[in-house]
């Protein structure tokens, strides 16, 4: 990577992103490693997080690493008016590395600019999360034995998730198909569907979640409406519930289709979806693991 920290999946060459899913791989067959005996990463956590926030701090326990930091921005001097810029430079005295999530798109590159040790992306509001294109990407490759030539549909928060953004971005090096499913009140944004025009990526827009486009689908990447993002609650209510999945619905699939989800789910996949051989979304939660033990060895240019 150009930079040592990884506050965008932009930045990533596909040669990058082969090497941290390799990387990945190896994590997963040794996860517990010494490589960060002596240092410190601290994690600052601006808006609730479960899996991102243990599965970095687990990446650093099993690394030999210290954990500092903060999952409630409510207890720390944010509240008493300190300034983003203050409390990273405060951090940055004690750590090696920093993880970040904030609600407030940008704030990650930002962070970056600032301090002199690497920034770790964790959500920065609607805009990007990279550390979980790596893990979503590790269990497409997992589960399809490939990230070349692949259709991925992706239905919900087309709108406000991060997640699918970000994973636009990265399966732009490997020729992917995109189908996505949203109400018009949560379509992509047109950024990323001129993102696809300039990288000659086909796509197709739908409102409705029928079984012919699932049918098509090598993954599908369902997400939640996320109640947090709106202004308005009313709209929030109209949305909330207009794509579900259920089991039935897979039945006619591909035999390879793997549903992903980047969790928490709400009421978007129904219960008895889990027993699908074709759910994937809790082990897609454990690779992240993996996924992010790379990434921290590669912003701090550890050799694995």
């Amino acid at each position: 990577m150009k930079s040592k920290s990884l506050v965008s999946i932009d930045q990533c060459t596909k040669e990058d992103i082969l090497r941290i899913l390799d990387n990945a791989r190896k994590f997963e067959d040794n996860p517990n490693r010494n490589l960060l005996e002596g240092k410190v990463a601290a994690t600052l956590f601006f808006e609730p997080s479960t899996r991102t926030r243990l599965s970095f701090e687990t990446a650093i326990n099993r690394l030999g690493g210290k954990v500092i930091g903060f999952q409630d921005a409510s207890t720390t001097s944010s509240s008493k008016g300190e300034t983003l810029k203050d409390t990273i430079l405060m951090v940055s005295n004690y750590a090696d590395l920093i993880v970040m999530r904030h609600h407030l798109e940008g704030a990650a590159k930002y962070a970056s600019e600032i301090t002199d040790i690497p920034i770790i992306n964790a959500g920065d509001g609607a805009n990007q999360h990279p550390s979980q294109t790596m893990l979503d990407l590790y269990s497409i490759q997992k589960t399809q034995g490939k990230l070349t030539d692949l259709t991925i549909t992706m239905v919900g928060d087309l709108k406000y998730g991060r997640t699918v953004h970000s994973l636009i971005s990265g399966m732009s090096h490997f020729n992917p198909t995109f189908h996505f499913v949203a109400p018009d009140e949560l379509r992509m944004p047109d950024e990323y569907k001129l993102f696809c025009d300039k990288h000659n990526i086909k796509y197709y827009e739908h409102t409705a979640f029928s079984e012919e486009v699932i049918n098509e689908t090598d993954i599908l990447y369902m997400t939640r409406v996320q109640r947090e993002r709106f202004t308005d609650l009313e709209e929030y209510q109209r949305v909330k519930n207009v794509y579900i999945l259920k089991s039935q619905m897979l039945e006619n699939s591909k035999d390879n289709l793997r549903v992903l989800h980047p969790l928490p789910r709400v009421n978007e996949i129904a219960y008895d979806v889990d027993d699908s051989p074709k759910a994937y979304y809790i082990q897609q939660a454990r690779n992240g693991l993996f996924a992010r033990q790379a990434i921290i060895c590669e912003v701090l240019g550890i050799t694995i």
